[in-house]
């Protein structure tokens, strides 16, 4: 290893050799240290890799040194992107500002200013540039990442593995058909007003968005309550954001609408339906307004709706969470919500390089969370539990024949 003094003259007395003669000296402890001498020099003097390689490849070739390279004047080499396209850094301070004050013109608008995007952004402006590169350059425009997880599960029960081959058994068999498998569950609520929102977001430094110290309900408009219906075949998923409470009916009435929306249109020969849910909230396994909902609109549909729940502490499993509401909160982390406007449009410009496609559509109607179903309504369900866990697996068929 070098010495402390060693490294020391050395850093002193790089500045003063050319190119080729800084490389070689470098390249020349490099092979003096051994194993791992190439990445410690690296670290030590900051010359790239491929250079000390070069001076290594150059040092162990037979024969003497050639001449030094011609050395190239001070500012020499290749330019950095900025200093060749001088507008790249005017588009980028454009797009920020755009996005950060919110013009309705920008396309970035209700999107997450990762790099990726505005690298992407960038490129459709003419500018080949990478992620890495905006990062630099958000640096460089005195910008920085500002701030504006419940990590464990419950206990699983012992035929959760039996449960997930069943959900997957299933899915396989409607898919084959051509029949539509969608999975579904209720985002955390969120409260809409000039309340901080948890993440960071690129802004100048210095400058977060200024939000209420309180949090209180009365300061907001009221509560968000998103809930998705995602196929995941077609990675497109409808977002109905309700504005009273999380009830069965809201969680039956949000399904009805992706089908109005998409499920129809995309399904015309549809023999049945496979709802893949969590067992609690109002697509509980246990509720029964859940189940009288459902009733009723497959009497509408004229359809049979096959529903499968994930077991207890599973949720994580659930394919709308890691597919649609993940990059959800991933658009909107460091937003403040502050109308159900923004909540609808930063949810419908949620998207990921593998295509998903998200639709929002605000729910004004006024949900009742009191509603008891009596003993002989629920007698009245077409309700055909199947052999395998039958608490978790069940068909509701109509009572009717409708056209859908």
């Amino acid at each position: 290893m070098l010495e402390a003094t060693q490294a020391t003259l050395m850093l002193k007395g790089l500045p003063t050799l050319n190119e080729a003669q800084a490389r070689w000296y470098v390249a020349k402890e490099a092979l003096a240290l051994g194993r791992g001498g190439l990445k410690r020099m690296h670290a030590l003097t900051g010359m790239s890799q491929p250079t000390i390689l070069k001076g290594m490849r150059e040092l162990r070739a037979p024969g003497p040194l050639g001449p030094p390279d011609r050395v190239r004047r001070p500012g020499g080499g290749r330019k950095r992107v900025e200093v060749a396209a001088p507008a790249l850094r005017r588009h980028l301070e454009r797009i920020l500002d755009e996005t950060t004050a919110g013009d309705p013109m920008s396309q970035l608008k209700w999107t997450r200013k990762s790099t990726y995007r505005l690298a992407a952004e960038l490129t459709r402006l003419g500018h080949a540039v990478d992620a890495d590169t905006v990062g630099r350059l958000l640096k460089d425009l005195d910008y920085s990442l500002q701030a504006n997880v419940k990590t464990k599960e419950g206990s699983s029960p012992p035929e959760r593995d039996a449960q997930f081959r069943y959900i997957n058994a299933q899915g396989k068999r409607f898919l084959r058909r051509g029949w539509p498998v969608i999975s579904v569950d209720t985002k955390k609520k969120e409260r809409v007003g000039l309340f901080k929102n948890p993440g960071r977001t690129w802004r100048k430094t210095g400058d977060p968005a200024r939000v209420l110290m309180s949090d209180y309900p009365h300061l907001g408009q009221g509560p968000a309550i998103p809930y998705g219906t995602y196929d995941p075949h077609r990675n497109q998923g409808l977002v109905n954001v309700g504005m009273t409470h999380e009830t069965p009916e809201f969680a039956v009435e949000s399904i009805r609408r992706w089908w109005q929306h998409f499920g129809r249109r995309h399904y015309p020969r549809a023999g049945g339906l496979l709802i893949c849910a969590d067992g609690g909230g109002g697509n509980g396994s246990r509720s029964r307004a859940w189940k009288f909902y459902l009733q009723a609109w497959a009497d509408r549909l004229g359809l049979p709706i096959t529903v499968c729940h994930y077991p207890p502490g599973t949720s994580k499993w659930n394919k709308i969470e890691h597919r649609m509401f993940a990059f959800i909160s991933l658009n909107w982390r460091g937003q403040p919500l502050v109308s159900y406007e923004t909540v609808v449009n930063l949810i419908s410009r949620t998207t990921t390089r593998t295509g998903l496609k998200v639709t929002a559509r605000l729910d004004r109607r006024a949900y009742d969370p009191g509603v008891k179903i009596s003993d002989e309504a629920m007698g009245q369900l077409h309700l055909k539990a199947h052999t395998t866990h039958p608490q978790w697996n069940y068909t509701i068929s109509p009572r009717q024949e409708h056209e859908h």
